[in-house]
Formats: structure tokens, C-alpha cells, sequence
């Protein structure tokens, strides 16, 4: 049992570590519906702690504040009402101070119980919560890129000095490179004894045609030529509900992109506002953005599974949250047939819509609500960010999102038929 406490004591200290220096108002703050304060997000991850586990398998734990519950409980019915999520950033109490004691709390008991020998279904909630935690670190990082763009000091979540290769343009151009699979029947999902997610499983058989996929994700110079060509005034390119967001989201650029009075273009990046790195993986783009950049290329995204089988053939490496750079970097890869930058840098959009593998079945209780009632409207992601922990990816992995979201570090890579 003592296994899991360096990991236990190792994400929970990094939370913590992406908001020394920022202040109760920086963390207070909730700059859309769909993000969350900083401060909601470390209240959050410690609730489920004190919830799912401490609740559950500890008899002598005293909850922190009976008041939480309801303040800081995501989107499990099964455990009770709470407060709107469009309305988290009203939460100017509990303070900043008071949300870290919360932590502190949680974390002592928690470290306590695991001094002692515990039921294997409690070993399995704590590692579930270890994964969740880390999903938040990531959520949280992105929601402080977005409520910094809505500053117009455009202030920076660390001092730019530090990422100076991070934002390099490059090398010259790599050209786009292909690798080919051979399709046929192919076994989907996780298999083994490691942790995943109830949504990556049951393996199971799915039939791929033959394939190419692009060695590299698609870059912000390849999509600078995607808008002088005009790619958001053709409504050709785009799905129906696409074109309506084109219209009346006035889209002309991924978001974070601001154009200079001189005409060229930097973004808003966690180091404030830096000039586009030009070959690195394009970011923060919608599924919409994606689908249209690839029909204009004549090109298609990959589904899900050709994505899953060519990530069977790399390594889980890349530039992640590890990395501290905190932006998609410029592939170094030789221009070879090899693929590259599969993991980090950007979760890749597929074809594929976010729906349940044949046999799934939601786990009894609160916690089965985790995954399985998201399976409509959203789409699948695949490999991770920059601001993604490397130990939390696998080739399995199944990120989703709402089609028109932009705020993570999203992108694409590109798929054809062989």
C-alpha cells in the first residue's frame, strides 16, 4: 500500500505548484461557462478524496466543512445538488487560504488511511481520484490561459524568459510525410493490468481499410495557408453547424490568434502573448476547424482507431507537462516515414464520435457517472498536450470534447485512405 503515496503525495503537490504566485482574485475568476476558477478546481479534486474515498472506506474521518459538498460536487447526481457551474466563480468564499487547509485536511487523512492496509476497492478509487486530479491539472492550466486572454494587460502564468525555445519557429519546414497501415482486423481498447478509464474498454474487434496517416500534426504555418486561402469565407468546406459557428462566432482565426497593425499574427500563450511559432502543431482549434482545414487539403481526419493502432507503434513520448514549456514545440524528427509527435504537444481531433465500445457498462453508483453520460455531441481526442502529465497517456486514452470547443490544446493530424 505504501506504493501509492509518492504518487498520491507527488500529483497532489503539483496542483499546488501551478498556482504559487497567483493571488485569490487570479484564482476566483471564471472567464466562461465552460472553464472553471482555479480555486473551484482545487476544491474540487480534494472533495472527491474526502467523497469517494475517505467517506467510503475511513469510519473516524470528520469531513472538513459539510458545506462543500455542494459547492465543490461536479456533475454527480447520485451525491446531490450543487452550485450551477456557470455560476463557480461567484464562489468569493471559501478563500484561497481556506481551500489549501481544505487540501491540507484531506491530504492528512488520506495519507493516514494509507498507512494502513486497505480493501482492494479502495486502492483503485484513490488511483481513479489520482487520474481525475490530474485531468484537473490540465483543466486548470487551460482555464488560466483563457481567463488571462480576457485580460487586456494580457498578463503571463510564467515569465516568457523560461520558454524561449518553446516558442522558436524552427528549422525549415518539414514536409508532410506519410505512414501506411495495412488496416484488416484489429483489437481496440486497453488491455492489461494497468489503469484506464471505464470508456477504454471492453477491447474489442474492429475492421480498418487501409490507411495512410500524416508523420506529424498539421502546423500554424500549413494553417496560415489555410486562411489566405480563404478557408473561413468557403462555406464548401465546412459541416452545417460548423459554418453556423464560422458566422456567428465571426471565427477567422483559432482562437488566442490577434493579428498586429503591420498584419502579423501572434497568440496568447501561458507566457502571455508570444509571435505564432510558426512549425509548431497548430493549436486550439474546433472540431469544425479541423474537419474543414482537412477537406480543404483533400485530405480527411483519422477516426479513432486507425489513430489508437498507429500509436501502438511509438513510444509515450513527447513534449508534456514534464517538458515545462507549456506550448506545442517544432518537431526535431528526421523527415522521415517515422511518425512523430503522436503524444504531447496536442490532443489530435478524430472522425470519431464519443459513444460507448460494444459491451460498456457504467460502474453501480456515483462514480459510474464519471464517463458514460457524455457519450452524445461530443467528439474523440487523442494523445495528449503540452500541459498533459506524461504518466496519465497511453495509446488507449480517449479524450472528448464539444465540437465547437477551442480553449484546450487542440489540433489535428491528417488521414487518407491507402
Amino acid at each position: 500500500m505504501q506504493s501509492l503515496l509518492p504518487s498520491y503525495r507527488s500529483i497532489r503537490s503539483t496542483t499546488v505548484q501551478w498556482v504559487e504566485g497567483l493571488s485569490d482574485a487570479d484564482l476566483t475568476a471564471q472567464s466562461a461557462e465552460f472553464a472553471s476558477p482555479g480555486k473551484w478546481h482545487l476544491a474540487h479534486t480534494t472533495w472527491f478524496f474526502e467523497q469517494f474515498v475517505l467517506q467510503a472506506f475511513d469510519a473516524s474521518y470528520r469531513v472538513f466543512d459539510p458545506r462543500f459538498c455542494f459547492l465543490f460536487n461536479s456533475y454527480y447526481n447520485a451525491v446531490g445538488p450543487r452550485q450551477a457551474r456557470a455560476q463557480r466563480g461567484l464562489l468569493t468564499r471559501p478563500s484561497l487560504s481556506n481551500v489549501l487547509a481544505y487540501r491540507q485536511h484531506v491530504d492528512s487523512a488520506l495519507q493516514a488511511l494509507l498507512s494502513h492496509t486497505v480493501p482492494d476497492e479502495c486502492q483503485e478509487r484513490i488511483t481513479l481520484g489520482l487520474h481525475h486530479e490530474q485531468q484537473h491539472q490540465e483543466l486548470l492550466l487551460t482555464d488560466l490561459l483563457h481567463l488571462f486572454a480576457q485580460n487586456p494587460l494580457r498578463p503571463a502564468w510564467r515569465a516568457p524568459a523560461t520558454v524561449t525555445s518553446a516558442m522558436s519557429h524552427g528549422a525549415a519546414p518539414q514536409a508532410l510525410q506519410w505512414a501506411s497501415f495495412q488496416g484488416g482486423v484489429v483489437d481496440i481498447g486497453h488491455a492489461g493490468d494497468g489503469f484506464c478509464f471505464d470508456h477504454e474498454q471492453p477491447r474489442h474487434s474492429v475492421l480498418l481499410r487501409p490507411y495512410r496517416l500524416a508523420c506529424r500534426p498539421v502546423t500554424y504555418r500549413e494553417w496560415l495557408s489555410f486562411m489566405q486561402a480563404g478557408g473561413y469565407s468557403d462555406p464548401a468546406l465546412w459541416l452545417s453547424d460548423g459554418w453556423d459557428q464560422v458566422q456567428t462566432q465571426c471565427w477567422q482565426a483559432p482562437l488566442y490568434w490577434e493579428q498586429a497593425d503591420d498584419g502579423s499574427w501572434q497568440t496568447m500563450t501561458l507566457h502571455g502573448m508570444q509571435p505564432l511559432p510558426l512549425d509548431a502543431p497548430v493549436a486550439h482549434i474546433s472540431f469544425f476547424e479541423a474537419d474543414a482545414y482537412a477537406r480543404w487539403a483533400g485530405k480527411r481526419l483519422p477516426t479513432e482507431f486507425e489513430w489508437e493502432v498507429a500509436a501502438r507503434t511509438c513510444a509515450v513520448e513527447g513534449n508534456f507537462v514534464e517538458s515545462g514549456h507549456f506550448a506545442p514545440r517544432a518537431s526535431d524528427n528526421a523527415k522521415d516515414e517515422s511518425l512523430g509527435q503522436m503524444f504531447g504537444d496536442v490532443w489530435e481531433w478524430t472522425a470519431s464520435p464519443f459513444v460507448a465500445y460494444p459491451g460498456f457498462r457504467a460502474a453501480v453508483g456515483a462514480v459510474g457517472e464519471y464517463n458514460g453520460k457524455f457519450m452524445n455531441g461530443q467528439y474523440v481526442l487523442r494523445g495528449g498536450s503540452c500541459v498533459s502529465p506524461r504518466s496519465h497517456l497511453r495509446p488507449e486514452y480517449r479524450n472528448f470534447f464539444q465540437p465547437t470547443q477551442r480553449w484546450q490544446f487542440t489540433g489535428l493530424r491528417l488521414a487518407e485512405d491507402a
